[in-house]
């Protein structure tokens, strides 16, 4: 039992070693999503970590296996949109990404795993509507 804890115990060190690059690029204002205040303050609140480059690496994002699964999330998300890149995009990838943000705020945006640890990023009725009104797509 002893030997087993201690086992266990140094590969949870062991792993820690084993880190994952994070980082956020530098922002440039111009190439940033611009939109009305109160759409920016729930986009900063329940999007940014995810997608833009302002992100906040909180203490558990150091910490192996969670620091894994976090900036795996963060590349991700910043690969599917990126809201400090939002000017670089073309019109044509612009209306793809809003559309999308339209269904997924929704239905699976923001990720649950998210939300469990940040409850302030948990969308209200009155906050998919604003955000789906803001996207301008029509169903």
């Amino acid at each position: 039992m002893k030997r087993t804890l201690l086992i266990i115990v140094g590969l949870f060190i062991a792993i820690q070693f084993i880190r994952p690059t994070q980082q956020n690029a530098k922002v440039i204002d111009e190439l940033q999503l611009k939109a009305e205040p109160k759409v920016m303050k729930v986009l900063k609140t329940s999007c940014y970590d995810c997608h833009s480059d302002n992100t906040v690496w909180p203490w558990y994002s150091q910490i192996a296996p969670f620091s894994w699964t976090i900036t795996e999330h963060v590349v991700d998300g910043r690969a599917a949109v990126n809201f400090s890149k939002w000017e670089t995009y073309s019109q044509e990838k612009k209306q793809k990404e809003l559309r999308s943000i339209y269904k997924k705020v929704y239905a699976s945006m923001p990720l649950s795993s998210y939300t469990w640890i940040h409850k302030d990023a948990i969308l209200t009725k009155e906050q998919i509507k604003m955000i789906r009104d803001w996207t301008g797509v029509r169903r």
